[in-house]
């Protein structure tokens, strides 16, 4: 195992000790949240998470977790969680997030919103300045049409290059949408630009994560830190 993977883990299983018997919980989609999938599955196992459900954020947790013998629910039978925890690609100060670099970030922003507390579990090597200094910004679009949202990327600043699987086919989200990954640099206004996303007809979701974050667990070489909104910022 490497050091960031290693990071990743511990960040992880510290954010799953937050999980109590009886809780309702959003299973984040990607590497660092399979940690904590594999950690709560374990619980389970010694009897410690009685009661515990869960809510997978993709079609790929949800196999991932039947798997580990982990309870399934849905957001219809649970329209509200008691958190969520999840990982993310880029994290700025104030706990704002950039996520959707394994494809799944509509799912993920539902359930991020339906969470008391949506936890965010990362190495350090994610903490930036400023979103959109170290990643692009996922933006989920509708196949009809896509090709028209590039011009409005673009003048909104983007570096706009469409998500591509292995075989060579247009890459497609859980809903077969696909995904157009949009480099801005540093973005100045966070809010800003995700009100233009937000308001585009065919997109259907943008992987910016605003004031959604509750706590963050960010993993180095001095350990594992447990940051809350608007307390000191990690970086």
């Amino acid at each position: 195992m490497t050091d960031r993977e290693k990071w990743k883990r511990d960040a992880a299983w510290r954010a799953a000790e937050l999980v109590t018997p009886g809780m309702v919980v959003g299973l984040g989609h990607g590497t660092t949240a399979r940690h904590a999938l594999e950690r709560i599955a374990e619980f389970l196992r010694t009897g410690g998470l009685e009661g515990l459900r869960g809510v997978p954020c993709s079609i790929q947790v949800e196999a991932e977790a039947r798997k580990l013998g982990i309870p399934l629910t849905t957001l219809d039978e649970h329209p509200k969680l008691d958190l969520t925890i999840d990982g993310a690609d880029e994290v700025d100060p104030e706990l704002n997030v950039i996520k959707g670099g394994g494809g799944a970030l509509l799912r993920e922003k539902i359930v991020a919103q339906a969470s008391r507390r949506e936890v965010i579990v990362v190495d350090e090597g994610k903490l930036s300045p400023a979103l959109g200094t170290r990643c692009p910004v996922p933006v989920e679009v509708l196949p009809f049409g896509w090709k028209t949202h590039l011009r409005f990327l673009e003048k909104l600043g983007a570096e706009v290059v469409l998500r591509f699987a292995s075989a060579g086919e247009p890459f497609r989200t859980d809903q077969g949408n696909f995904v157009v990954d949009c480099r801005f640099g540093p973005i100045a206004d966070p809010h800003a630009l995700a009100r233009e996303l937000d308001g585009r007809a065919g997109i259907v979701a943008h992987g910016l994560f605003l004031d959604l974050a509750t706590d963050l667990f960010v993993a180095g070489p001095v350990g594992v830190r447990h940051m809350e909104r608007g307390r000191p910022s990690p970086v």
